[in-house]
Order: C-alpha cells, then structure tokens, then sequence
C-alpha cells in the first residue's frame, strides 16, 4: 500500500511560482512512478506530468512543457513538481498518483494511488 499526501497548493498571481510536493508512505514507493495530475472546475481531470521510479524519465503535457519541472527524492519518499511562469489557466485542484510500473503513464487509470489533492489558484 502507498498512501499520498499533497501540500503546496495556494494562490498566486499569474507569473508567479508554487512547488507541489507529494509525501509517499511505504517502503516501496522508490519503486513507483508518479504522476501529478489536475482537474479544474467542470472539466476532467487531465495529466500533468510523470516521472519514472528512478527520476530518469519525465513526461509533460503539452501545455505545461517548459514551465513546469517533476522531480523526486527517493529518500525522502517525496516528489515534487515545480511551476513557474504561472497562468489562470492553471487554476485546478492538483493531484498525485503512484503505480508500481515502468515506464510512468499519462493514463489515470494506469495508477493505482491517489492523494487527497491540493488546490492552485492563479489570478490574473
């Protein structure tokens, strides 16, 4: 069992900065890929950005590339995604999930560990 717990969220204005973090319980986390995912009032959630179990591999969505960053500290069980250059548009309750595969997916069903989420909000 994995368990996930986001923090990070906020509001910022739009140019502005947040880091996500998400804190994994269980050994096997390091085992896991990851992905951050966010769904915005009224729409389906969408995929982020992914990120292998050994940090070597990472994936963004298109409207993200550039100005977003995933990264991973096995040791601490954490993974985080930095977002930069923000945008009202990025307005959205974010969400990590966890799936012990290789390589990480952009599919939300491809991920069996989900966190509780924590809200972005970007003013313009």
């Amino acid at each position: 069992q994995v368990q996930l717990v986001e923090s990070g969220g906020g509001l910022v204005q739009a140019g502005g900065s947040l880091r996500l973090s998400c804190a994994a319980s269980g050994r096997t986390f390091s085992s896991c890929a990851v992905g951050w995912f966010r769904q915005a009032p009224g729409k389906e959630r969408e995929f982020t950005a992914t990120i292998s179990w050994d940090g070597i591999g990472t994936h963004y969505a298109d409207s993200v590339k550039g100005r977003f960053t995933i990264s991973r500290d096995n040791r601490k069980n954490t993974v985080y995604l930095q977002m930069n250059s923000l945008k009202p548009e990025d307005t959205a309750v974010y969400y990590c999930a966890a799936a012990f595969r290789d390589p990480p997916s952009r599919r939300r069903s491809e991920y069996d560990y989900w966190g509780q989420g924590t809200q972005v909000t970007v003013s313009s």
